[in-house]
């Protein structure tokens, strides 16, 4: 701590207010287990990165740089290893005349300045440059060059669109093989190593009349690409219909496929949708992240009351969990996040899935597939005859589904599924309008969870915004919180237009003795909302207030995705 006390930025950034004597304890903690340097500290601690380069160039009179303006094809001295750089956020650009010239977010890391000269044996000369870009910078360390994209719409003008070979197609496509000469598909492999570079999610490629365009789903929101030339579109479709094994010939009806695809030593797995539409082929490609399946409960932006809610419910041995929310809110991921805590040697899980989006070691994951009679259903049957412990069902869609299920919780399984409704208490009015018994409901029902995702604020760029505490108020804030700041959007080179990433908004229900009575006795959803509000229970509103509070997200955000 006495070291960073004579740090002339940490001196500016305590003076103005930017952090507190907390955040530098726990900074001198996280360099200390990390090896990393202060500013790399306070960014792992939300510490605004825009907030640190602006006092850093009031105090400092090392050059600005803009990494941007680089050219990342000369050869760099190679004094540090890529780790070493990014977690001390210094990047050596150029060795002249025995002058060696290094871009760095602090200027005042004497430790990291003289461990550099002692290695180069040469006079450092510290360039300043925004955190942020230097994070960029490391993030995007041999990935995808979106300009090379697009130039390759020039070598697809000159080859005129004709049926391609599409014979075998591999296995795994190795998305940054320079062997193979053809436009299309270097621009389909470069398409998709950008998308996985920028954490998409789904890809669209869409035919229109006089234009094609290919469209990015980042952080839950859609944003074009691409572009290219639309005498393509049908070259596009067949490239992609051959890499995940789909009939060319047949273009009248929707097929179904999968590919799997290698980048940098890493299999990533793409479903395929492909539909006909007035113009041409529609594919959509939705990736598969593989990391879901590991996730730890922890990070998923549960409150501590909401663990202990989950962790109780899923340790019965029987009863019925439900996960409810829109297409695209992360219920599977809560679901495969519930399995992999129950997933043990001595225990039975069977899934039945719409589709099988992550394969889980040691889970015996059924594909449904209504086309030969295996739904949701069927499977369940099946699975009651399999000794199961836990049963995982993808979606209750019709009365037959739930008669079963909720059966399978009465006999002594744990059973977890999913519904669409809008909220935790809207859960048990929809399973009384699909014709389910209140007491089969009253005596199964253990937990619902309800959830949404928001846009994360980029913790590099998020600054304090002015916001009509009247507006505030008429959200739903109270006024303790609206005494607290609340951030917005800014954009930078890390993020997209403001946001990175996304937070689960939760409302966690447990079924409590009242509530059960409340079931029987037909009481509305509002009725039970009331209730699940004087027990405590977060409703979606309230958790999204707390996590714009906390400034993890925005009050747009906040609009965006949850309603009265």
């Amino acid at each position: 701590m006495t070291r960073l006390m004579q740090n002339n930025l940490v001196k500016a950034l305590l003076a103005k207010s930017i952090i507190t004597k907390e955040h530098l304890d726990r900074a001198d903690t996280l360099m200390q287990a990390e090896r990393c340097s202060f500013v790399k500290a306070l960014l792992t601690l939300n510490i605004s990165a825009n907030e640190i380069y602006k006092v850093t160039q009031e105090i400092s009179n090392a050059p600005r740089f803009d990494m941007r303006a680089f050219d990342l094809s000369i050869k760099q001295p190679d004094f540090l290893t890529t780790e070493e750089m990014e977690k001390n956020l210094i990047f050596p650009l150029r060795l002249k005349n025995g002058i060696l010239y290094v871009a760095v977010a602090d200027p005042f890391d004497s430790r990291m300045l003289e461990t550099l000269r002692f290695k180069s044996r040469a006079i450092i000369e510290p360039v300043l440059v925004a955190p942020s870009q230097l994070v960029a910078q490391f993030q995007s360390h041999g990935g995808v060059n979106r300009e090379k994209l697009q130039n390759l719409f020039n070598q697809m003008e000159k080859e005129k669109p004709s049926d391609q070979d599409n014979s075998e197609a591999a296995v795994t496509f190795d998305l940054l093989s320079e062997t193979d000469n053809s436009p299309i598909i270097r621009f389909i492999n470069g398409v998709l190593a950008d998308a996985i570079t920028r954490g998409v999610s789904d890809l669209h490629f869409e035919p229109y009349e006089h234009s094609y365009r290919i469209r990015f789903r980042i952080d839950g929101v859609l944003q074009e690409a691409f572009a290219p030339p639309e005498a393509f579109r049908d070259q596009i479709a067949a490239r992609i219909k051959v890499m995940s094994q789909l009939d060319i010939t047949e273009k009248r009806v929707p097929q179904d496929g999968r590919i799997k695809v290698s980048l940098k030593g890493k299999i990533i797995d793409f479903r395929i949708s492909v539909c006909p539409t007035l113009w041409g082929e529609k594919v959509v490609m939705r990736i598969l992240d593989s990391s879901a399946a590991n996730l730890n409960i922890e990070i998923l932006g549960f409150t501590d009351i909401q663990k202990k809610n989950i962790f109780d419910a899923i340790a019965k041995p029987q009863g019925m969990i439900l996960v409810t929310g829109p297409t695209g809110s992360g219920k599977t991921v809560t679901l495969y996040t519930c399995l992999g805590i129950l997933n043990k040697p001595t225990t039975n899980i069977s899934t039945a899935e719409d589709p099988v989006e992550i394969n889980l070691e040691g889970i015996n994951q059924v594909p449904v597939n209504p086309k030969v009679g295996l739904d949701f259903a069927a499977a369940l049957k099946s699975f009651l005859r399999q000794d199961p412990d836990i049963i995982m069902v993808g979606e209750i869609r019709d009365l037959e589904t739930a008669d079963i299920a909720i059966k399978a919780a009465q006999t002594g399984h744990l059973v977890l599924s999913t519904l669409h409704t809008n909220s935790a208490p809207e859960t048990l009015t929809r399973l009384i309008n699909m014709g389910v018994e209140t007491f089969n409901i009253a005596s199964t029902v253990h937990l619902i969870i309800a959830q949404r995702l928001a846009r994360r604020l980029c913790s590099y760029c998020k600054e304090p915004v002015r916001v009509d505490p009247r507006t505030l108020e008429g959200l739903g804030f109270t006024s303790m919180q609206l005494t607290g700041e609340i951030f917005g959007p800014v954009g930078c080179d890390m993020c997209n237009k403001g946001y990175k990433g996304r937070v689960g908004i939760y409302e966690v229900m447990p079924i409590s003795d009242t509530m059960e009575r409340m079931i029987l006795d037909k009481a509305s959803a509002v009725d039970i909302a009331d209730q699940a509000e004087l027990e405590g229970v977060d409703s979606i509103r309230k958790s999204a207030i707390k996590a714009v509070v906390a400034g993890v997200t925005s009050v747009d955000e906040l609009l965006r995705v949850t309603t009265d």
